[in-house]
């Protein structure tokens, strides 16, 4: 932050320690940051970003203790940080160079290659970027915006970001697996990993032998994606896994997720990117009841969450058949009382596919079953083509047998067929850029990496973008997706970008990165369409929550209750209820201990979907349907 001129500008304010200086001096006497020779007096209020805060209370704290009594007083935050300055710098744009190199990427899209110089960026409209800062602590200059705003209206897609059809393309599916705790969500992640040649046989032998020495044989597979000491210790998955497999049809990102509940938060912030997901279940008898327990199972809850990301084609893994026998009978109760609550939650049941299977015997997977047991499988997927292999509006033994076909139908029938049944979602790409962060990779000096996935729009290396909510302009060094360099990435992809010109506290999980002349809104103050899930405890204005929307969160209090809606029609039925209970939909107003990046989710529906959670459970889902206060 530069400089702040105080009184006639005979002496100035050092923005480190807030040492006043005489004029003269060209450096802090106290902290010897070098004074900015480029701030003039006489200078009007300008919008400055707050700095960083490493200091700042977890949401759970915040709701736990309550959202005032946990401010923090030291003296970075009692420090006056909205200082009036604006800067007037001079910047002579370059023409810049690009050397075109047509290269097919490892899709098969034909795509522009180039080398970006300074300056301005070929196939970039030129952003409303007409203010410099200063940086305090480097003295690099840091670029922001002011807040002119375009409407999403007037944008104009460019050539290069729609993608061309080529044969033999493999479109990137992300495929989440959730579930239960110990359900094998992990020993699955890494039983696709290694029967895809992902993993070698000589590192999985490496993971057996480590797993045995420390009593854990079973977690062998586990450990491709549970790396750290800690998960490998307990045995539970704590951070979202990613891996990167192929199939047929697909180029699979596997999002191997967290069971445990204490996870949850991390769960949705990896989960939100997927497109579609496996729901792993344990068939063994108790284990599948607590999943699908209302108080504390996670696959219920989980079911819940994935169907609210906007997900709506599922594959249901009855996993560990071979603990009950390959039993028909187990399956068909795990089938008809997941089925009921997964209708439930809004899946169709033509977008639910059932496999039975057993990881760790690797039955069911990639390939048909050889287990006898599970004939009853191959036999009722057999009745299935022979049915439809008659002429359906001329037999009326077809008619008759309409129920059986729905009843045996699996999307398989093993687990790989399935995964090629799905349908790839809608891609935005003729819509500005937006990536929500999910993590931070790497930082150092001027230059981050940050990973997400392309909500809508297209990117590649040499383009400048937007980063909020610190307002300021980066450029794309160079991208990776699948941990390989690439020259374009578009709506769907999930990528690596490499930026430069920009401090790494001013790039977090929870921020977005979007074009400069569309930036996405910031705001605190929001109303909200939820639905009311399982709870002990009515929400009455003034409960405090955890606020969850795509990578961030934020401590939250219900400021108002606006209405009660009919769950059919979407009507009021009540205006100001005291109080809302479970299952019960409704209008609220929230205001949030800090701004996050949202959009109306009309306009962007992966930047308005809200979760709401409490005490460790998820107690609400729903949309933003009004920003009402909003950040400058």
């Amino acid at each position: 932050m530069p400089a702040k001129e105080v009184g006639t500008a005979k002496v100035w304010r050092c923005p480190i320690c807030t040492y006043d200086n005489e004029d003269s001096m060209s450096a802090c006497d106290i902290c010897g940051i070098l004074r900015n020779p480029l701030v003039k007096s006489n200078i009007q209020i300008n919008d400055v970003a707050a700095p960083f805060k490493f200091n700042v209370p977890s949401p759970d704290d915040l709701v736990s203790s309550g959202l005032q009594s946990l401010k923090m007083k030291s003296k970075d935050n009692q420090r006056d940080t909205t200082i009036p300055v604006e800067l007037e710098l001079s910047a002579k744009d370059q023409e810049s160079t690009s050397a075109s190199v047509t290269r097919q990427r490892g899709n098969g899209v034909n795509e522009k290659d180039y080398a970006p110089t300074s300056g301005s960026i070929p196939g970039m409209p030129h952003s409303n970027v007409n203010t410099e800062a200063m940086s305090s602590k480097t003295g690099k200059v840091e670029k922001t915006i002011e807040r002119k705003t375009a409407s999403i209206s007037d944008f104009t897609p460019e050539t290069w970001m729609i993608p061309e059809t080529v044969d033999g393309e493999l479109s990137q599916l992300n495929l989440a697996i959730v579930g239960h705790v110990d359900s094998g969500k992990s020993t699955l992640s890494g039983r696709l990993l290694h029967l895809s040649g992902r993993i070698s046989q000589k590192l999985m032998h490496k993971y057996e032998k480590e797993a045995k020495q420390q009593g854990k044989g079973s977690f062998a597979y586990a450990w491709a994606l549970d790396e750290s000491a800690e998960e490998r210790e307990r045995g539970i998955t704590m951070t979202v896994g990613v891996a990167f497999f192929t199939s047929k049809k697909y180029h699979i990102v596997l999002l191997d997720s967290p069971g445990h509940r204490d996870f949850v938060p991390n769960m949705i912030s990896g989960a939100t990117q997927a497109d579609a997901a496996i729901l792993v279940v344990d068939a063994s008898m108790g284990s599948f009841e607590a999943g699908i327990d209302a108080t504390g199972g996670q696959t219920r809850e989980h079911a819940q969450l994935i169907r609210s990301f906007g997900v709506d084609q599922i594959i249901v893994l009855v996993n560990k058949m071979d603990v009950v026998g390959y039993s028909k009978e187990r399956f068909d109760f795990v089938k008809q009382k997941l089925g009921t609550f997964l209708r439930t939650c809004g899946f169709k049941e033509s977008s639910i596919s059932w496999v039975p299977a057993s990881v760790m015997e690797n039955q069911n997977l990639v390939a048909n079953s050889s287990d006898s047991r599970l004939s009853w499988l191959v036999a009722a997927f057999a009745v299935t083509l022979s049915l439809f292999s008659q002429d359906f509006f001329a037999s009326s033994v077809m008619l008759c047998n309409l129920p059986l076909i729905l009843l045996c139908r699996y999307r398989g029938p093993f687990l790989m067929d399935a995964i090629d049944s799905l349908q790839l979602p809608a891609r935005d790409y003729s819509k500005p850029l937006q990536i929500p962060i999910c993590d931070v990779k790497s930082q150092s000096q001027s230059q981050v990496s940050a990973c997400g996935k392309l909500e809508t729009g297209a990117i590649r290396p040499g383009l400048k973008v937007l980063v909020m909510p610190s307002k300021e302009i980066a450029t794309v060094r160079s991208l990776e997706r699948d941990s390989q360099p690439c020259s374009i990435a578009r709506a769907g992809d999930n990528v690596t970008v490499n930026l430069q010109g920009i401090e790494g506290n001013r790039v977090t999980a929870g921020s977005v990165i979007c074009h400069p002349d569309y930036p996405v809104q910031v705001a605190s103050q929001l109303e909200m369409k939820i639905l009311v899930l399982e709870i002990s405890t009515p929400i009455v204005i003034g409960s405090q929550l955890e606020f969850h929307i795509h990578h961030a969160k934020e401590a939250a209090k219900i400021v108002k209750i606006l209405s009660l809606l009919d769950p059919k029609t979407g009507n009021v039925t009540k205006k100001s209820p005291r109080c809302l209970l479970s299952k019960q939909n409704a209008m609220v107003e929230v205001a949030l201990q800090g701004p996050v990046c949202v959009e109306e989710y009309s306009s962007c529906r992966a930047l308005g979907r809200v979760f709401l959670r409490a005490s460790g459970r998820t107690i609400g889902l729903g949309v933003v349907t009004q920003i009402i206060k909003r950040e400058n």
